[in-house]
């Protein structure tokens, strides 16, 4: 049994390696608007022309490098939203923060406890 040997198309093949050189060039940025609709997942605002500069690229795990094709790690955020949600993040890591689902300790103090004994004293004088 031979094989049968067919001509390399080689304008075909530069014309992919081509094609897949650019697109790896885009920016993440460039991908995910190409992905998404532009707009903010949090607050809702839809962005077109001059505006669109100010949607960003979030990436949901914090990490700039975990970029897969498919956008799974992005969300398009406008400046204020993504301010603030990395702002959550740096108050979360700077003053503790409850596992999800947990509550907050509630207070121990009791303001008023005790109230009654201390206007018992007031009427009895």
């Amino acid at each position: 049994m031979t094989l049968k040997k067919t001509p390399l198309d080689t304008e075909k093949l530069d014309r992919t390696v081509a094609d897949i050189q650019r697109d790896w060039k885009q920016t993440y940025r460039e991908r995910a608007l190409k992905l998404f609709p532009w707009i903010c997942a949090s607050c809702g605002r839809e962005f077109t022309g001059k505006r669109l500069k100010e949607l960003t690229v979030h990436h949901k795990d914090h990490n700039h490098d975990n970029n897969p094709p498919d956008g799974s790690n992005w969300e398009l955020l406008c400046l204020y939203c993504h301010d603030n949600e990395h702002s959550r993040n740096r108050d979360e890591a700077a003053y503790g923060g409850l596992e999800p689902g947990a509550r907050a300790p509630s207070s121990t103090h009791k303001p008023f406890a005790d109230l009654a004994a201390l206007l018992q004293k007031k009427n009895e004088k």
